[in-house]
């Protein structure tokens, strides 16, 4: 008995040392998973869906590894406001605090990059570079207040000016407050433009930030530079590089969501790891860039307009139905202008409906018109770097011209060409004899099998020659 348990233990001992060592090894991994550490993500170009989805992705798996700081980098135009709220909501809500960094020199955080800078926990910024420029793009160059100590126009008159003196009274009420003056455009920029001023002002008194310079980035497009930004307290921090912030923010107090932390004075210790995005959020970058989105969308259209002039063709059609769906999954996440989008579909209607409607150029053309002017309105909006290159639109109507000559072209050269009726289009054609059937021969044709007759013997595969047609009999020759 004690022999068989013996041969029992001996036979599961190599199970449970393996499974020993796979628990030590998911013990070890998740201790050094969880290790303190500073992760580091970076924002570089214009802010659009890809660069939220990569922030708010590398952030909670930062967290899980047990990051104690974040140090966002970023270089940025500017991006859409619809992500650049997303991404401040999350800066917001994050319970571990976030650096802004603009970095490296050079770099800047024009327009929303000024937005997040402000709504970060800390916001820093490296020597030879700017922020600012927080206008709206959208409002198309809205002129702003007259800047401080700007002297009315000569030409005004002595009236204007009087006005103007009354309307500078009025700008006080009675507790002695002064008023903000109205701004001018129509009521859609000047409510883009309080929207803005709100929110940015928000952000500022929440980290205790330079609220009027704030909300002057906003209505006049103010820049600051690096030292300016510190001496105005727009920003924390100005460090050479990460070891030299990393060192400034030891100790420091941070409010955060949750409430008032304060760093450990040896975070300038922790590792620096670094968060790059992973395939998902490329190849989410990738097709909401507007010229890629645009290409799919030119793709997809052609190859479903392909599939149904030629059914079975299967490539044009398959190629067509992914491409179209990957440009509406991009399109649904840009600001796009739908008439825009339904004149790139009825241009590329018409081109083709000159290939099956010859209309000597007057479908053509207008396809290439309506292309053209719906691939100019298709983004809407003026974001740096979120608009479709006027390269690339006068690239595609080259080629849609050039296809539209081709097309004219061969409808001229088959105008040409001597008429011959119906009766008589296969005699002279060349055929091959692809069988004999009880005396009928069968020849190949364009594809098409039919049934001749011959006063000579003929033999499978020889060359015969179209002499006479008889509705769907030929009569043939050796040829």
């Amino acid at each position: 008995m004690p022999n068989r348990i013996s041969q029992r233990l001996r036979r599961r001992l190599p199970v449970c040392f393996t499974l020993l060592l796979i628990a030590l090894a998911a013990l070890a991994g998740a201790q050094q998973s969880e290790r303190p550490h500073v992760a580091l993500l970076s924002i570089k170009g214009p802010i659009g869906p890809a660069t939220t989805d990569y922030l708010v992705r590398a952030s909670e798996e930062a967290g899980e590894n047990g990051a104690q700081l974040i140090v966002l980098q970023m270089d940025t135009p500017g991006g859409l406001d619809a992500a650049t709220r997303d991404i401040i909501q999350h800066i917001l809500a994050s319970p571990i605090p976030i650096v802004t960094y603009v970095h490296p020199a050079g770099a800047r955080a024009a327009s929303a990059g000024t937005y997040i800078l402000y709504a970060s926990h800390i916001a820093a910024m490296t020597p030879a570079t700017t922020l600012g420029a927080a206008t709206p793009v959208q409002m198309g160059g809205m002129p702003g207040p007259a800047a401080p100590g700007e002297q009315p126009d000569d030409k005004s008159s002595g009236k204007k000016g009087d006005q103007e003196e009354e309307s500078a009274e009025e700008k006080e009420d009675k507790s002695g407050e002064q008023k903000q003056a109205p701004a001018s455009g129509t009521a859609m920029e000047r409510k883009m433009v309080n929207d803005s001023v709100a929110f940015i002002r928000g952000l500022a008194k929440r980290h205790n930030r330079n609220a009027d310079w704030a909300e002057k980035a906003v209505r006049e497009a103010a820049t600051l530079t690096a030292s300016e930004a510190l001496e105005q307290n727009v920003i924390d921090i100005v460090a050479k590089n990460n070891e030299d912030l990393l060192k400034q923010v030891a100790g420091r107090k941070v409010a955060l969501d949750a409430g008032d932390i304060t760093l450990s004075a040896n975070i300038a210790e922790l590792p620096l790891e670094a968060y790059e995005p992973d395939w998902r959020n490329e190849l989410l970058a990738l097709i909401t860039n507007p010229q890629i989105a645009y290409i799919l969308l030119l793709i997809g259209i052609y190859g479903l307009i392909f599939e149904g002039y030629n059914p079975g063709a299967l490539v044009p059609g398959i190629v067509g139905i992914i491409c179209l769906l990957l440009a509406f999954y991009a399109l649904q996440v840009l600001p796009i202008n739908y008439a825009g989008l339904a004149l790139i579909i009825v241009g590329a209607l018409l081109i083709v409906a000159e290939v099956f409607m010859p209309s000597f150029g007057a479908l053509g053309i207008g396809g290439v018109i309506a292309l053209v002017i719906g691939s100019v309105m298709l983004i809407d909006s003026d974001v740096p770097g979120m608009q479709v290159s006027r390269k690339l639109i006068g690239a595609i109507a080259g080629v849609s011209g050039l296809a539209l000559l081709g097309i004219l072209m061969a409808v001229g050269k088959s105008l040409r060409k001597p008429r011959v009726a119906i009766e008589n289009a296969l005699v002279g054609r060349t055929a091959i004899v692809s069988g004999i059937q009880d005396g009928d021969v069968l020849v190949h044709l364009d594809g098409e099998i039919w049934q001749a007759r011959c006063d000579q013997p003929l033999q499978p595969g020889q060359r015969v020659r179209v002499v006479e047609q008889h509705g769907l009999f030929l009569r043939v020759e050796p040829g």
